[in-house]
C-alpha cells in the first residue's frame, strides 16, 4: 500500500466517524438514516450521467451490495437506539476486518505480508477491548445483535464492492450507482418497520442529513477507490481506525465516558495501524 492510498483511507475513516456521529444526533435514528440515504441517492444521480451504464457483469455486485447496505443501515440505526457512539461503533466496525481477512485469504488469495496480517489481528484485538465496556459498565446488551449484524454487513459489502469496482474499473461510478440502489432498497424497508413517520424531518434534520450524506459518500468513494489499488482486507482493516475518531467524538461531542479501558484499546488500535505500515 502506497502512502497516498494510506492517507486517503485515513481521511475516509475520519469522514465515516463523522457521519455516524451525525446519525446519533436529534431525530430518530431510522429517520436520520433515511435522510442519509436520500442524500446518497441525490449525489449518485448527479454523477451517473457522466459515466456509461454499468456493464452486465457489474450489476450482480451492485444489486447484492445494495441489499447488504440496506441491512447495514437498518442494523446500525437500531444499534444506535440502544447504545453510545463509542460503544456501538467499535462493535459494529470491529468484527468486520477479521471476517474480511479470513474470506480474503481463503477465497480471494489476496497478497498480504506477515506484518500486514499481524497488524490486522492486533487491530482486531484493540477493537475487541474497546467493546468490552458493554459488559463491564452495565450498558444495554440489546445493542449487541444489531451491532454484530452491522459488522457482518460491513464485511459483506466490503468484499462485494471491492470486487465489483475492480470488475468495472470505475470506482466513482460504481459507488454512485450503489448509493442510488441502496436508497431504493432502504426506504421501503424502513417504512415497513417504522411507518411513514420515518419520512418526517424538519429543516435542521435535512441539513444534517445532507451533510452526513456528503461525508459518507466521499468516505466510501475513497475506500472503494483504495480497494482497487491495495489488498481489500488491508483497506478494510485500516478503515476501522475510524473507531479512534468515533471515540473522540463520543467523548467531546456527546459527553460519553472516557475511561482507562478505552484509552488502552485506542492505543492497541493505533499499534495495529502502525504494524500494517511496516
Amino acid at each position: 500500500m502506497t502512502l497516498t492510498v494510506f492517507l486517503a483511507v485515513m481521511l475516509a475513516a475520519a469522514l465515516h466517524a463523522g457521519w455516524n456521529a451525525a446519525i446519533k444526533t436529534g431525530l430518530s435514528k431510522q429517520t436520520s438514516m433515511f435522510l442519509l440515504s436520500v442524500g446518497h441517492a441525490l449525489i449518485g444521480l448527479a454523477i451517473v450521467p457522466f459515466f456509461p451504464l454499468p456493464p452486465a457483469q457489474v450489476w450482480p455486485w451492485l444489486l447484492a451490495s445494495g441489499l447488504i447496505h440496506m441491512a447495514y443501515q437498518l442494523f446500525l440505526a437500531y444499534a444506535y437506539e440502544q447504545g453510545d457512539l463509542s460503544r456501538v461503533y467499535p462493535i459494529a466496525r470491529g468484527a468486520a476486518p477479521l471476517i474480511v481477512l479470513v474470506v480474503g485469504l481463503v477465497a480471494l488469495a489476496e497478497p498480504l505480508s506477515g506484518a500486514e496480517i499481524a497488524g490486522i489481528l492486533v487491530l482486531g484485538g484493540g477493537i475487541a477491548l474497546m467493546a468490552r465496556g458493554v459488559f463491564r459498565n452495565g450498558e444495554s446488551r440489546r445493542l449487541l445483535p444489531f451491532a454484530l449484524g452491522a459488522a457482518c454487513a460491513t464485511a459483506g459489502y466490503t468484499l462485494a464492492d471491492g470486487l465489483g469496482a475492480r470488475v468495472w474499473g470505475e470506482p466513482l461510478a460504481y459507488v454512485s450507482w450503489l448509493m442510488v440502489l441502496s436508497a431504493i432498497f432502504y426506504t421501503p424497508a424502513a417504512m415497513a418497520l417504522k411507518g411513514r413517520a420515518v419520512l418526517r424531518a424538519d429543516g435542521r434534520g435535512w441539513a444534517v442529513g445532507m451533510a452526513a450524506a456528503a461525508a459518507s459518500f466521499l468516505a466510501y468513494a475513497i475506500a472503494v477507490w483504495a480497494m482497487t489499488r491495495a489488498p481489500i482486507p488491508l483497506v478494510g482493516a485500516l478503515r476501522e481506525t475510524s473507531i479512534l475518531f468515533a471515540v473522540l467524538l463520543g467523548w467531546m461531542v456527546f459527553g460519553e465516558r472516557m475511561d482507562r479501558a478505552k484509552i488502552v484499546a485506542a492505543g492497541v488500535i493505533v499499534a495495529g495501524v502502525a504494524i500494517t505500515r511496516l
